[in-house]
């Protein structure tokens, strides 16, 4: 049991240690199904601790952890709503709420690839009409995925040289050792 504990918790660590990317460091903060649920259901309006454990059917422990993760990264606040007995509500903060377009996204490409009917649809308050998330350039034009590139950041680290040998300097090595 100890060994498939240890395996589990080499296969299933959380960080990306070596890798400058930001996707790899947000997936450090949300990268596991119940966390990426936890701030969908209080984006949907359940934020204590009950409504959460009876809206995800999760774990009441897994849970806690969850919560607690949220609110130390910054992506949840914890409110207390009760006194006797101490009780608290998690409501995102601004940066929590920003996570609402990655989910929105994630949930559209789950209709378009894995869902025969969408079991929700996101639409505007105001009229009703149906919304989608797209990329969209500083101009507001919708950017098509092809016509993306990334390029080096201010964050980017300068490229690595090649260890891999030429045949010159293979050759040179391999005189040297003579």
């Amino acid at each position: 049991m100890q060994v498939i504990t240890v395996i589990l918790s080499v296969m299933l660590k959380r960080d990306y240690e070596g890798q400058v990317c930001s996707i790899a460091r947000a997936l450090e903060v949300v990268g596991d199904r119940w966390t990426l649920l936890v701030i969908r259901d209080v984006a949907l309006g359940h934020r204590r601790f009950d409504q959460l454990l009876d809206s995800l059917g999760v774990a009441s422990n897994v849970l806690a952890d969850r919560l607690n993760r949220l609110v130390a990264e910054g992506i949840l606040e914890r409110v207390p709503y009760s006194e006797r007995p101490v009780r608290f509500e998690y409501p995102l903060t601004k940066k929590g709420g920003e996570l609402g377009v990655a989910l929105l996204a994630l949930m559209q490409w789950g209709d378009r690839h894995l869902s025969d009917k969408p079991p929700k649809i996101a639409r505007r308050r105001s009229d009703r009409s149906p919304v989608s998330v797209k990329i969209v350039a500083k101009d507001g034009s919708v950017v098509a995925p092809g016509d993306i590139e990334l390029v080096p950041g201010p964050g980017a680290r300068p490229p690595r040289r090649s260890k891999r040998l030429t045949p010159t300097s293979r050759r040179r090595a391999s005189q040297a050792l003579s």
